[in-house]
């Protein structure tokens, strides 16, 4: 069963590639997702994040919140925290209260919370899906496929808020069947963001180990 459902996923992934392409339509709305991103100094966000796979039957939701300035966050998740200054990361382990330190080396394939808004811009198709009303408000659907065919990932689905160019949603699809489903709760505009808050502060977190991996 499990060798069919891997047949699946990969069947539909070579179908997205073989049909996705440069949709003008698609290319519109990413486009204006990311303009209102890009006159936003910074922002605040709590989201739900979920992990699901039809391969082995893994089901799990938590929920985090997230600060962005420019090319630096500040990731909280239930069990650890994720500070990026554009140079330095540390990842913060709540468990073990343990902060590891490396350099930012990013990776073009790599999806950050603050890459999600322009990473169509270079090496992904896109297409758009449907148009669709919730709740009163209308939201958009588009498809990124990248265009490396050894790429991990096969598809990358955003929902638009089409009134006011939001990001509702984004669901990341693994060849391996895991899919990642990142859904925005709340949003909210912080033009006032300092940029000494996006370095680790060890004062914050008493007795605190830390492993520097540079």
């Amino acid at each position: 069963m499990k060798k069919v459902i891997l047949m699946l996923v990969f069947v539909g992934a070579m179908v997205h590639h073989i049909f996705a392409q440069y949709d003008p339509k698609a290319l519109a709305i990413l486009d204006a997702m990311s303009k209102k991103y890009k006159e936003i100094p910074g922002f605040k966000a709590k989201f739900s994040y979920s992990l699901m796979s039809d391969v082995t039957g893994v089901k799990e939701t938590s929920e985090g919140e997230i600060t962005v300035k420019g090319g630096k966050f500040i990731l909280k998740l239930a069990n650890q925290e994720i500070i990026n200054n554009g140079t330095t990361v540390w990842t913060y382990v709540k468990e073990s209260n343990e902060v590891n330190v490396s350099d930012y080396q990013p990776d073009e394939n790599d999806i950050t919370p603050t890459k999600i808004y322009t990473m169509y811009k270079k090496g992904y198709k896109y297409i758009f899906i449907e148009e669709k009303t919730e709740a009163g408000k209308t939201f958009e659907t588009v498809d990124l496929i990248p265009e490396e065919k050894k790429n991990q990932i096969f598809k990358v689905r955003i929902e638009v808020n089409k009134k006011d160019k939001t990001v509702k949603s984004w669901k990341v699809f693994e060849k391996n069947g895991n899919r990642y489903l990142y859904s925005v709760k709340t949003f909210t505009p912080e033009p006032a963001l300092q940029d000494n808050m996006f370095n680790f502060d060890k004062s914050k977190y008493k007795g605190v180990e830390i492993v520097d991996l540079r």
